[in-house]
């Protein structure tokens, strides 16, 4: 556990015990002042910035109790960084600037976001990926599987005599669907292997297979409807669209910014990437 999970677990431990909470009459926000430490202001905000930070076990506690324990904890480190004196040792200064770094690259992804995954963006590439987009063959279909091709040739000679085909796969079929008359409901390409999808591929509405191997046994198909998938409507995919377009247009951004600055870097193999593992690097 670390030392900032330790100090937090005796923060929510005083806290359980005592949850009274103050209550001001203005509006608070994120200037408003919680406490002050030897001078130092404590906001609102920097208690929202804490608790964005916490495990989702301490999010589940009592908004009273939560409080409480954000307070307290901002107020003891606080007192602990005013008893520090000299310089910010240098491992802890290499942290705080790495997390600096991480939080303003933050905040430029999402100026970038706002930016460019607008509306207009987003409709644009909906008509780039789905305008043009040949409609793919659905199919709906029943199977009867069994473990040989003699029991197949078997069930599709009595089919050809009139055997009805939900009752021969509730009766015989040794897949899951068995049960259910063989019902595969409706499914697209790439959604069953390559032999059954040929298969079903090269029929008729209405038709009865041949027998088909699969590495599940031997098939026995029927054919009962084909359609064309619809273009999926704009809302459906916007969620899809803008994963899509986030990488594309942060991407786009970094690589621009890189042709702009002036960037010097080590060549690979000049470090050997193990000296990472080294624990001086940390503490020197």
């Amino acid at each position: 556990m670390s030392k900032h999970f330790k100090i937090m677990s005796l923060v929510l431990a005083g806290a359980l015990a005592s949850t009274s909470a103050s209550a001001d009459d203005t509006a608070p926000n994120s200037g408003t002042v919680v406490a002050t430490v030897n001078g130092t202001e404590i906001t609102l905000g920097h208690m929202a910035a804490a608790r964005s930070g916490l495990p989702e076990q301490y999010l589940q506690l009592p908004d009273d109790v939560l409080f409480k324990a954000i307070l307290d904890q901002l107020v003891n480190q606080t007192i602990l960084a005013n008893r520090f004196e000299g310089d910010v040792p240098a491992p802890v200064q290499r942290r705080l600037e790495n997390e600096r770094r991480s939080l303003i690259a933050s905040t430029v992804i999402e100026q970038i976001v706002e930016e460019k995954l607008t509306d207009d963006a987003l409709k644009a590439a909906y008509d780039a990926k789905y305008a043009e987009a040949t409609p793919d063959k659905e199919f709906k279909a029943a199977h009867i599987l069994v473990e040989t091709d003699e029991d197949a040739e078997k069930i599709v000679e009595e089919l050809a005599a009139g055997a009805d085909f939900t009752e021969l796969a509730k009766e015989r079929s040794t897949g899951p669907s068995g049960p259910n008359g063989g019902d595969l409901g409706w499914f697209g390409k790439g959604m069953m292997v390559p032999a059954f999808e040929e298969a079903v591929a090269g029929m008729e509405d209405g038709a009865i297979s041949n027998p088909v191997q699969t590495q599940f046994g031997w098939h026995v198909i029927k054919l009962n409807e084909t359609r064309l998938s619809d273009v999926p409507p704009f809302d459906e995919v916007r969620a899809e669209l803008e994963s899509e377009l986030f990488n594309t247009v942060i991407e786009d951004e970094v690589e621009r910014l890189k042709k702009l600055g002036s960037i010097e870097q080590v060549s690979e193999g000049e470090i050997d990437p193990a000296v990472l593992k080294e624990d001086t690097l940390l503490t020197e």
